[in-house]
């Protein structure tokens, strides 16, 4: 992988007052870890910074860092970044932190998935893709680190599903990831799910209703038999009442 040079000046105040000066500067303060040393503290031109970022937008990359000290290069080794702060509201980067590495010593780096293709189950189906996981973290040499990783959607039906164990990794690159967590699917369309949720209600309306029927009936029919028999059974006399009469 190719090697981004980058000049970064050693800081020699720190605090959020000279953060905000320094930021006011044009300038985004930062700071590189790892190595045999302390974190060092430095500072970056932003317009030297946006201009890399817009040319690899997306890309994992490697920066050949020149460490300058009063205008005297006093040093240069290879990082990554490991974190960027932006603003909350302007989403402008306000701090950067490197990571010095090692060329010849395997890292783990997160690599950004993207899409290939549009799949037939959005396209001919109404169905709906979903991107569940948009970066991957990897382990491999530096020098290996790919640009990103593509999916192929273009044969995705409906509940269709991409997992990690799909994604192609170049050679000398691997990851500890879940090989079953799913990186891309493709859902159902609204038409069909409303149309799910009524048949299923359908079906439990079906299956009870019957029993409060049958329950019902059997009610009504206790109460209309017990209405016929009251009145009718308090006319009737017995036989034994009958003789009496006659004897009388």
């Amino acid at each position: 992988m190719e090697q981004i040079n980058f000049d970064v000046q050693i800081r020699k105040n720190t605090g959020s007052a000279r953060s905000r000066q320094i930021r006011r500067s044009n300038l985004i303060p930062g700071i590189v870890y790892g190595g045999n040393s302390k974190p060092t503290i430095i500072q970056a031109d932003r317009k030297a910074y946006d201009r890399i970022y817009r040319q690899h937008a997306g890309e994992s990359l490697i920066y050949h860092l020149n460490l300058v000290d009063d205008g005297k290069k006093i040093s240069d080794f290879p990082a990554i970044i490991k974190d960027v702060q932006l603003h909350p509201v302007t989403d402008e980067v306000i701090h950067i932190d490197f990571n010095r590495i090692s060329l010849d010593k395997e890292i783990e780096i997160k690599v950004k998935i993207i899409l290939k293709g549009e799949a037939v189950g959005v396209k001919r189906d109404g169905g709906t893709l979903e991107h569940l996981m948009w970066e991957l973290d990897v382990v491999c040499l530096p020098t290996n680190i790919p640009h990103h990783l593509e999916a192929d959607v273009t044969n995705l039906g409906v509940h269709d599903s991409i997992f990690v164990k799909d994604l192609v990794l170049p050679k000398g690159v691997s990851t500890k990831h879940d090989p079953e967590s799913v990186v891309i699917t493709v859902a159902g369309s609204m038409r069909e799910e409303t149309a799910a949720a009524p048949a299923e209600g359908e079906a439990v309306a079906a299956g009870s209703e019957p029993e409060v029927l049958k329950e019902k009936k059997k009610e009504e029919g206790a109460d209309a038999a017990g209405k016929a028999g009251g009145p009718a059974a308090a006319a009737k006399k017995p036989d034994g009442a009958k003789k009496d009469d006659a004897k009388k």
